[in-house]
């Protein structure tokens, strides 16, 4: 009885973020269209903002209730998972096409950020406020920098009808808001119930962040990144997932740090295990698209390629535990 209730909000989180991804990842490609911006921009502001959220509210909530260790590992959890499980399920199903001149620029931004946020906490082995108003502070130089470099050129929307007057854009606005809702809130229904099973078990708060709630906060993006491919949206998709992990490296990893009265005591485990992980994926995510085993660019994460970042994650937790 004291499980059924983790159950049931288990299950119900994972129908509804199914139902609500196919809207969303739709009204993102119509407001690509209407205001000509392109889908890696939107992929990497509206959808990796929206589908970070949860990570954001978690690590928020841990902070306050003093389970700091659960939302640092829920950052490096989620960006593990965002990688290795989101785009090589993805990329099994259907191979993801995607030009590397197009995403070198933000891919470059995040491996550059991750180098920085591993400074900073290996620097004395604590997450402390310095330490969240940098990261915070990276995170506007971004989104200030995104914004100005943004414009339309060819793109995988450009079928999509742009002369629409006010009454659509408003509808596709607010259907955009209500679908993103329904994920945020399915995603919680997932944490709250993986949660509550995990520590029935007795697992551990930094177990729990890096896998548990990190997978749990990872399904919106698995849920857009599966029907973006199917919709052939591959530049969202790719978007998706390198803006979710700039905010969580920055933004979710800042929130503890900035909320804490004190510097969060890291464990050793987060340096030599998590965070050389994270920074392989990273690495081999830019190589996969950039490069083939020839040499030659190929614009494309293989199934084969997909398979690997799979097993990766298998010999990840492996370690884990």
């Amino acid at each position: 009885m004291i499980l059924l209730f983790p159950i049931i909000s288990l299950v119900a989180g994972f129908i509804f973020i199914y139902l609500s991804a196919d809207s969303f990842t739709d009204n993102s490609a119509r407001i690509a269209s209407i205001y000509k911006i392109s889908p890696l921009l939107i992929g990497i502001l509206i959808l990796g903002f929206g589908t970070s959220a949860p990570e954001m509210i978690v690590s928020a909530l841990a902070a306050f209730k003093d389970h700091p260790e659960l939302a640092v590992g829920n950052a490096f959890g989620s960006n593990i998972f965002n990688i290795a499980l989101v785009l090589g399920i993805t990329a099994i199903i259907k191979p993801i096409e995607v030009k590397w001149k197009s995403i070198k620029k933000e891919w470059r931004v995040l491996l550059g950020f991750m180098l920085i946020a591993g400074f900073l906490l290996w620097n004395d082995s604590d997450l402390s406020f310095f330490d969240g108003s940098i990261l915070l502070g990276l995170l506007v130089a971004f989104l200030v920098y995104t914004y100005y470099i943004s414009k339309k050129d060819d793109h995988e929307f450009d079928n999509l009808p742009s002369n629409v007057d006010s009454s659509q854009k408003w509808r596709t606005w607010r259907n955009l808001i209500i679908s993103l809702t329904i994920l945020l809130v399915s995603a919680q229904c997932i944490v709250y119930g993986g949660i509550n099973i995990a520590e029935y078990f007795g697992v551990p708060d930094l177990i729990i962040g890096i896998t548990l709630v990190a997978l749990g906060t990872s399904i919106p993006e698995l849920a857009v990144s599966l029907r973006g491919v199917f919709k052939n949206q591959h530049e969202m998709v790719v978007g998706n997932i390198i803006g979710s992990n700039i905010f969580n490296t920055v933004a979710v990893l800042a929130i503890p740090g900035l909320i804490s009265t004190s510097a969060i005591s890291l464990p050793k485990e987060l340096f030599y295990r998590d965070s050389i992980f994270m920074l392989v994926l990273t690495v081999l995510l830019g190589l996969s698209i950039s490069r083939s085993l020839s040499g030659k660019r190929k614009n494309q994460i293989s199934r084969f390629e997909g398979a690997g970042f799979i097993v990766i994650l298998c010999v990840y937790l492996y370690i884990l535990f």
